[in-house]
């Protein structure tokens, strides 16, 4: 089967290359040359681990190709998946200019039957107005299907989770299209995945509401952790024992400056926007955000409470990527941080083991550094914010004998309190006592 995929980047790029290792024939689609050039020797424009190695490997197989060419990739394809960016507008809402232009242009060269996928995460009713764009310009009377299948891919885990996902969803009214789907994702029926099979405006809240439970987890541990420090518990020992209550389950019950993401905080936005324009009041998805909001400025605060004032003092920043295994910086609670010290006068050096290059673009007057030990050197203070695996068995001893002050801002709870102190640091972590 021959199926092509529009927009190259995250989930377009990982949604090509694990068709391809399903063994389907897969083109690629971007209208940016430079790009397609590059893809087409097999380098990924951002960091995923075991991106590159799966597209050179598909590539040098035959069944991985990118063109910037639509007419191409459309009349040779069964099944067309639009993987174009939403990026929030000022109101929150997603921006659907991008869906809309690729509809209009799929349109242009539908001669056969085809089956359109939209895999971008879009608000509940895009697939009718995809319908709508695509039979308005169609230049002929073809019959084709739109469907939604939303991806749950985790940035730093997107393979993992396209090849053993917890469940994918398929929305749609055709039994056709309902069958071809199918035919392609049947690979994961050996591993017995669940299949959801829906309407298109069930299949395209499932998204947002998977997202926005997520980050309803994260703001409510975190809301629990600022308690905790009050009142004296400990959040982990909290979040554990909910944890271990199968109806609540561990994950996403880790405190520490908020989320971020690509994902995270578009989507809760997008959510409250499509409730706002049904007339319906989402309360927990608004506290969510905002809950978000104040917990990276709860941070900063920390940070320039316990230091006194901050301005023409160093600190070091560990981790600048909203989360490990990944280079992207969206709303990350670093830059937050970073810029309300910079604000208030202190000078940062920072490290991070893939972000940096990206960072020199958003944050060009910090200090970027080589490795921890380089970032250290000097600083007033070390703040960690991305829990990096390097970052969880650092050489205290020598961070101590390097670094000029003695404050350790530890937002993701790496190290255990009582060990910091021993050793004569000035230690701060989220929701335990320090």
């Amino acid at each position: 089967m021959n199926i092509s995929v529009i927009g190259s980047g995250y989930v377009g790029l990982i949604t090509g290359a694990c068709f391809a290792e399903f063994g389907l024939n897969v083109t690629c689609v971007d209208n940016d040359l430079k790009k397609v050039r590059s893809l087409k020797k097999g380098v990924v424009p951002f960091y995923e681990p075991g991106l590159e190695e799966l597209m050179q490997r598909n590539i040098k197989a035959g069944r991985m190709h990118f063109t910037s060419d639509m007419a191409e990739a459309v009349e040779s394809a069964l099944v067309v998946f639009i993987a174009v960016g939403t990026p929030p507008r000022g109101d929150g809402s997603a921006d659907m200019k991008y869906v809309e232009a690729v509809a209009k242009e799929i349109a242009d060269h539908i001669h056969t039957y085809k089956v359109i996928v939209t895999k971008s995460t879009v608000p509940v009713g895009t697939g009718e107005k995809v319908k709508k764009i695509i039979s308005k310009h169609l230049k002929e009377n073809i019959d084709f299907d739109v469907v939604s299948n939303p991806e749950f891919l985790r940035e730093g885990a997107g393979i993992e989770d396209f090849m053993r996902p917890n469940r994918i969803v398929i929305g749609t009214s055709s039994d056709q299209a309902t069958a071809i789907m199918k035919d392609l994702y049947r690979p994961l029926y050996l591993i017995e995945t669940p299949i959801v099979i829906t309407d298109v405006k069930t299949a395209e809240l499932i998204k947002y509401a998977s997202n926005a439970f997520l980050a309803v987890k994260i703001s409510f541990i975190n809301e629990l952790a600022n308690l905790c420090e009050v009142v004296g518990a400990n959040v982990q020992t909290v979040a554990r024992g909910m944890g271990l209550d199968r109806r609540i389950g561990p994950k996403f019950l880790h405190a520490g400056p908020g989320y971020g993401g690509s994902c995270f905080p578009k989507d809760t936005l997008a959510l409250l926007q499509i409730g706002k324009e049904n007339d319906i009041d989402l309360g927990v998805i608004s506290a969510t955000v905002k809950a978000n909001e104040y917990q990276k400025e709860k941070a900063a605060k920390e940070i320039m409470n316990a230091m006194g004032k901050v301005k023409g003092k160093t600190l070091c920043m560990l981790g600048l990527s909203f989360k490990p295994n990944t280079n992207d910086l969206r709303d990350a609670p670093s830059l937050y941080i970073i810029n309300k010290l910079l604000k208030a006068g202190a000078k940062v050096r920072a490290y991070d083991p893939v972000a940096m290059k990206d960072a020199k673009k958003i944050l060009p007057k910090i200090t970027y550094c080589k490795d921890v030990y380089e970032a250290v050197k000097g600083a007033d203070a070390v703040v960690i914010t991305t829990e990096w695996n390097q970052f969880r068995n650092l050489d205290l001893n020598k961070i101590k004998k390097t670094a000029k002050g003695k404050f350790f801002f530890d937002l993701r709870n790496i190290y255990e309190p009582q060990r910091m102190s021993k050793l004569g640091f000035t230690y701060y972590s989220v929701g335990r006592p320090n």
